[in-house]
C-alpha cells in the first residue's frame, strides 16, 4: 500500500425504490458523498441504511470500502466518462488500499474510529440494477476488483481526506484478492483453502465454505 492511504469520500444513502427487470426493488446502493464529519457506529454510518440486511450490513459488513484506483478501469469497461464516488455502493472511497495488499484482520484507524478488514464484496443483483446492465455482476466478480468490508472495533467520527493509519497487520492472514480468488474458484490450492478456513477474523460462512472446498480438493487429489 502507499505511504499515505486516505479516505477520499464518505458516502451514504437511504433506501430508494427502483425498477429492474419488471420488478420494483428497494436498495441503498445509490450512495452519495457527504461533507463534514460523520459518526461511524457499530453497524453503519449515520445517514446510511441498508435495504436488505440478509446480504448487506451487520457487524461483519458495517462499512464497504472501494478503491478509487479502480474507477478509471470501470469508466473504460462501461464506456462512461463520469462515475462519481459512491457509484459502486461503497461507504468509503479510498486511496492507497488495494485488494492485493490488504489482508483479512488488518486494523486501521480512520479519524477517531478503529476498523478491521473482514471480507471481500461479492456482488448481488442490486449492482446490476444500479447500472441497469446484467453483465456487470460477472464482470465485477471476474475483475478481482472487489473492494472489501470492515467491522467497527471502536466507534468514532470520520470524514473526507482522513488518513487511514495501519494499527496492526495480519502477516499470517491472506489478502482480500486471494480470498476473492478462492471464492470464485480462480485457484483451488488446497493449502490456501485450509489457511483461509483457519482465519479467525473471516466470517464463519466463508471459513466453512473454504473448509469444505479444502476437503473436496484433498479428495480429488488422492
Amino acid at each position: 500500500m502507499t505511504n499515505t492511504p486516505r479516505l477520499l469520500s464518505v458516502n451514504v444513502a437511504r433506501p430508494r425504490l427502483i425498477q429492474w427487470q419488471g420488478a420494483t426493488l428497494s436498495t441503498g446502493i445509490f450512495k452519495e458523498p457527504v461533507q463534514g464529519r460523520v459518526r461511524l457506529r457499530a453497524l453503519n454510518l449515520d445517514g446510511d441504511k441498508q435495504a436488505d440486511l440478509s446480504v448487506h450490513g451487520g457487524r461483519d459488513k458495517a462499512v464497504y470500502v472501494y478503491p478509487s484506483e479502480h474507477y478509471e478501469y470501470w469508466r473504460r469497461e462501461l464506456g462512461v466518462s463520469e462515475l462519481s464516488w459512491g457509484a459502486f455502493g461503497e461507504n468509503f472511497t479510498s486511496e492507497g488500499l488495494l485488494e492485493d495488499e490488504v489482508k483479512v484482520g488488518d486494523r486501521f484507524r480512520i479519524g477517531t474510529a478503529v476498523v478491521m478488514v473482514t471480507q471481500p464484496r461479492v456482488p448481488c443483483f442490486k449492482l446490476a440494477a444500479r447500472f441497469q446492465r446484467e453483465d456487470i455482476i460477472a464482470r465485477f466478480l471476474h475483475s478481482d476488483r472487489s473492494g472489501f468490508y470492515l467491522s467497527v472495533m471502536e466507534e468514532g467520527e470520520v470524514g473526507e481526506n482522513d488518513g487511514i493509519e495501519a494499527i496492526s497487520q495480519e502477516s499470517a492472514s491472506l489478502t482480500i484478492r486471494v480470498i476473492h480468488q478462492l471464492y470464485r474458484h480462480a485457484t483451488r490450492d488446497r493449502d490456501l483453502l485450509r489457511k483461509a478456513a483457519a482465519i479467525s477474523e473471516l466470517p464463519e460462512g466463508w471459513r466453512r465454505r473454504f473448509a469444505i472446498a479444502a476437503e473436496e480438493a484433498a479428495t480429488h487429489s488422492s
